[in-house]
């Protein structure tokens, strides 16, 4: 199985040399395709980064890894999406987003790169998989091998779920993880962005810790209690249960 390996942490990324190594480690044909710069927060943008609209590729050696890697001038949606319509060597069959540096809980991964390029091979009818490391504000050393750990226990269920299902693995950055649990999502995140007025027509968004409480069950709680949290995911879809009878045009 062909597996394309992406992140939004940039081509630098020890966490994409993580995931690559493990998707490889599980026998999957790997190749990386990952943005030449940062691009957290971009969500499933499907921007180019440059005025001509033209993607730009460059082929790239990424410490011990025996793969084809390239760094591209885009942000992981649509590097996704290329990859999907038989760009960087052919359709994948698995697309695997990360290792993030952080966590992407509650509902706003809508926000992360991560989570986007994973969820934008499902919107392609390829399975996929966001995974995070939860490394808080507050420095820590990253544990990637434990990540690692994650991922390969983990590739067999998600290659054994229906077509284009699409998981969000989550890991906490210990190292006595205490095991997996599905999880639902909280109502927002662990951190979230606060507005400050720095001056005349400008405001700052400064990245907090979030204030509120997880809701026991949530992939913030379970991850805070040493649980690495898997969630399901579903893309856009219709929401019937909203629908009311419609008022008749105006005429």
């Amino acid at each position: 199985m062909r597996a394309l390996i992406t992140n939004d942490d940039g081509i630098d990324s020890l966490g994409l040399v993580t995931l690559a190594g493990a998707a490889l480690s599980c026998g999957l044909d790997v190749v990386v395709a990952a943005p030449s710069a940062e691009a957290s927060g971009t969500s499933a943008s499907v921007a180019a980064v440059g005025e001509t609209g033209r993607v730009l590729s460059e082929r790239r050696t990424l410490p011990g890894l025996d793969a084809e890697a390239y760094a591209v001038a885009a942000h992981p949606g649509l590097i996704a999406l290329i990859a999907c319509r038989g760009g960087f060597g052919g359709k994948p069959d698995v697309v695997l987003s990360g290792v993030n540096l952080g966590s992407n809980v509650g509902r706003a991964i809508l926000h992360s790169g991560t989570v986007g390029a994973a969820l934008t091979g499902h919107l392609n009818d390829v399975t996929a998989m966001a995974v995070s490391l939860d490394v808080g504000l507050d420095g820590s050393e990253p544990l990637w091998d434990k990540a690692g750990e994650a991922v390969r226990a983990v590739l067999p269920v998600l290659l054994d779920l229906p077509a284009a299902s699409v998981l969000s693995l989550n890991v906490p950055n210990i190292v006595d993880v205490q095991g997996f649990r599905w999880a639902g999502l909280a109502r927002f995140g662990a951190v979230q962005s606060r507005v400050e007025e720095v001056g005349e027509n400008e405001v700052e968004l400064v990245t907090v810790c979030s204030e509120d409480t997880p809701a026991p069950g949530t992939d913030a709680a379970l991850l805070a209690s040493g649980y690495a949290t898997l969630t399901a995911l579903r893309s856009v879809a219709r929401d019937p249960s909203v629908e009311r009878p419609l008022p008749a045009w105006p005429r």
